[in-house]
């Protein structure tokens, strides 16, 4: 860890606890979990009575490994502090739902009203934004820079570096000249890496903590504060990113999450800052945040007091988890009956097919043997005429025929009629090509299409797996997820505790809401031109592949054949040929009838030949939904009995949550310590900047007002107060 940029950051939040008249407490969060049935709804806000309501805004960020943005969700918390019926709202979301309640909106031009009938508003929604921190990471082996997939697997001298590019500022005018002023954001970044493949870690402006299996980084920095402060980096270094450098071996590791946030400066009072006698009369208020501090043991104290009282109502709670899981189990029972009869259904489909398939051979014989037969009649009547002809087969008897038919008198209108119609299905062959490489695209559609969805819909499930687990743990325990897994990892987290939250997690993944949540992401994923433009890529990939190239050349050359023999076969033909001589007339109607003959024998080639496709695609069936919906009705059953321990699990839990709420707080209180808030004071401030505090006391004040204007990302109304939180997940790195 980088100790001189990790003291200058204590400096600076030091200072800021000094021009807030009160002592404030820097923690990676201070929120107040409220945990939702159904999708929860984070948030942080302090009540407000001077207004009707409150916007409390969290923005998830879904990045790739390099941290460009994928997804941006906003969840928003519309406080009804005085219990209006109704609460006018702006915001520029779209795909807006109700997470919490049946209270709808109606439009009022831009503005959203909500029927509150007195209630809060929890709603969430997607959109299209540029954000006010942009979030790069890169990476580096071996001194050379590389990308997430090329870092993927090796092993060497590796360095992660978080790089934030603060966008949001006003220009506001200081000692008469006009200033950029950035929004001023806290960045904190935490991920966990597996001792087994990072030895030697360091962290820039961060801590590190090993628990032997696994080792927890986090870092901070501060954008944009640097200008903000106009203080040199020479005198004064202000973090603006975080590197983690380490040994590694077979690179793999999890997502990271940044946490942004400009809290930090809403809380502080800018009438404290007029002046610098002002700014160094708040030294006084440290001794009294020190004794706040050493107050904090006592809450720490009192708040493992309540959780140790309520572990008893925690286990009850527990105990009817486990029998809801119980019930669901028999349901999953059934479900897999309804599986079993479905399987059985689609295998005696696949059977009746097969068996028809199995006939295809007897049947394509016996008409060839027909055909053969009357091939062989023909033959001997056209000898017994005293023609001599070769013997007549399938493939030879046009050919031989229309030699005979030319040999004798007026077989040239035969001939001229044959070239017609020939020309004409020639003629049309381009029209046959299209249609027939319609046909067969649009068997491909089908294909490619369902493969798509597959591989969208195990992914988007991921996806949402990880939100409930999010959500999950913090009602459970209070903790955010990374915090419950190092708790977990450091053995503080029972395995009852541990066994509850899988098993609600699962619940939680197989309730209708969520349910109908993937299926919506799954819909809106397959609407997207990213999924259509793979899609059609695919497509055009499996059309200019040798196989189905071939498939049209066939079907193009068999359609055509059949339109010539029906052609011939037609009576406008027929009238034409009805001139010719009557030794042509005999042979010509002869070769029509087997013309006939040859159609039919060509259509039965292309039954059987379906018959044979239908068969190999019955193995692939899959159906018996009836059954299977007999199978989820009691699986619906054991999710109810399952949800209603869940309910008891977090009835039981209010005063515990609140007894860790105090733990943290006391605890919180106690790391920030009394060392640097005496060692590290308003004092080394002085002395970095050599005196001129009166250009700073501006600059921070301007800081702290813009940090004040910024309370909200998606949209508010003028007459609401608001604040908002970032919160940035990373992608995970797997060893190829």
């Amino acid at each position: 860890m980088n100790k001189p940029s990790f003291k200058i950051t204590a400096i600076i939040l030091c200072a800021v606890l000094c021009l807030s008249s009160v002592v404030t407490v820097f923690a990676l969060t201070n929120d107040k979990i409220e945990d939702q049935e159904k999708d929860a709804v984070t948030a942080t806000t302090t009540a407000n009575t001077d207004i009707d309501s409150t916007k409390d805004e969290t923005v998830y960020v879904l990045a790739g490994a390099d941290g460009s943005v994928q997804k941006i969700i906003v969840s928003d918390w519309i406080k009804n502090a005085l219990g209006a019926a109704s609460i006018t709202d702006s915001t520029g979301l779209s795909d807006i739902e109700n997470v919490n309640g049946n209270e709808s909106y109606t439009i009022s031009g831009n503005a959203k009203v909500w029927d509150a009938q007195g209630n809060d508003i929890y709603y969430q929604g997607n959109i299209e934004k540029e954000l006010p921190v942009g979030l790069t990471v890169s990476y580096k082996l071996n001194g050379n820079k590389v990308s997430a997939d090329e870092i993927a697997g090796k092993t060497g001298k590796v360095s992660i570096r978080f790089d934030y590019d603060n966008r949001q500022y006003e220009t506001v005018k200081i000692d008469g000249k006009e200033e950029k002023i950035y929004v001023p954001f806290a960045m904190l970044t935490g991920m966990l890496l597996d001792n087994e493949h990072f030895r030697n870690v360091e962290v820039t402006n961060g801590k590190i903590i090993n628990d032997g299996d696994r080792t927890a980084v986090v870092g901070i920095a501060l954008p944009g504060l640097q200008k903000n402060l106009g203080i040199s980096k020479d005198k004064l270094n202000i973090p603006d990113y975080v590197e983690i450098t380490a040994d590694a071996s077979d690179f793999s590791f999890g997502m990271t999450v940044t946490i942004a946030t400009n809290e930090l400066f809403n809380n502080l009072d800018t009438s404290k800052l007029d002046s610098v006698d002002d700014l160094t009369g708040s030294i006084g208020d440290l001794s009294n945040g020190m004794k706040q501090l050493l107050d904090g043991s006592s809450a720490l104290y009192g708040g493992l007091t309540t959780l140790l009282d309520k572990s008893k109502e925690l286990v009850s709670g527990i105990n009817q988890l486990d029998d809801g899981a119980k019930a669901l189990k028999n349901g999953a029972v059934s479900v897999d009956d309804g599986a079993g009869q479905l399987k059985a259904g689609a295998a005696e489909l696949v059977n009746g097919l097969n068996t028809l398939k199995g006939n295809n051979d007897t049947l394509n014989g016996g008409a060839k043997q027909v055909f053969e037969t009357l091939l062989s009649t023909a033959e001997m009547q056209i000898r017994a005429a005293g023609i001599s002809v070769p013997a007549l087969t399938i493939d030879n008897y046009a050919q031989v025929l229309t030699g005979v038919i030319n040999s004798l008198d007026e077989t040239s209108v035969y001939n001229q009629a044959l070239a017609q119609v020939t020309a004409a299905v020639e003629g049309n062959r381009p029209l046959i090509i299209q249609k027939v490489t319609a046909a067969v695209k649009e068997q491909v559609e089908t294909q490619v299409v369902a493969a798509v969805q597959e591989q969208v819909s195990a992914g988007i499930v991921s996806v949402v797996r990880g939100q409930v687990a999010d959500q999950v743990i913090s009602a459970a325990t209070g903790m955010n997820k990374s915090d419950y897994e190092a708790a977990v990892s450091a053995g503080l987290i029972p395995e009852e505790t541990q066994n509850a939250v899988s098993a609600a997690i699962d619940a939680q993944m197989q309730s209708d809401d969520v349910k109908a949540l993937i299926e919506a992401n799954i819909t809106a994923k397959m609407a997207s031109d990213e999924i259509k433009s793979t899609i059609k890529a695919n497509i055009d990939a499996q059309m200019q592949t040798d196989t189905v190239q071939k498939t049209i050349s066939d079907n193009v050359e068999l359609q055509v054949k059949q339109a010539i023999s029906e052609n011939m076969a037609s009576d406008e033909v027929q009238s034409k040929l009805a001139a010719a001589s009557e030794g042509a007339k005999s042979i010509i109607s002869l070769k029509t009838s087997l013309d006939s003959y040859n159609v039919f024998y060509l259509g039965l080639l292309t039954y059987t030949g379906g018959v044979a496709s239908a068969a190999d695609g019955a193995e692939k069936l899959v159906s018996g939904a009836s059954d299977l919906k007999d199978g989820t009705a009691q699986l619906k059953d054991g999710a109810s009995a399952l949800y209603d321990g869940i309910l008891q699990l977090k009835n039981g839990t209010p005063a515990l949550v609140d007894g860790v709420t105090q733990l943290k707080d006391g605890a919180m209180q106690l790391n920030d310590g009394l060392k640097k808030l005496n060692e590290e004071g308003i004092q080394k401030i002085i002395d970095l900047v050599d005196g001129d505090l009166n250009g700073i006391v501006a600059r921070l004040k301007a800081t702290i007002d813009v940090s004040k204007n910024y309370r909200n990302f998606a949209g508010i109304s003028d007459d609401m107060d608001g604040q908002v939180k970032f919160i940035y997940r990373t992608d995970e790195i797997k060893s190829k």
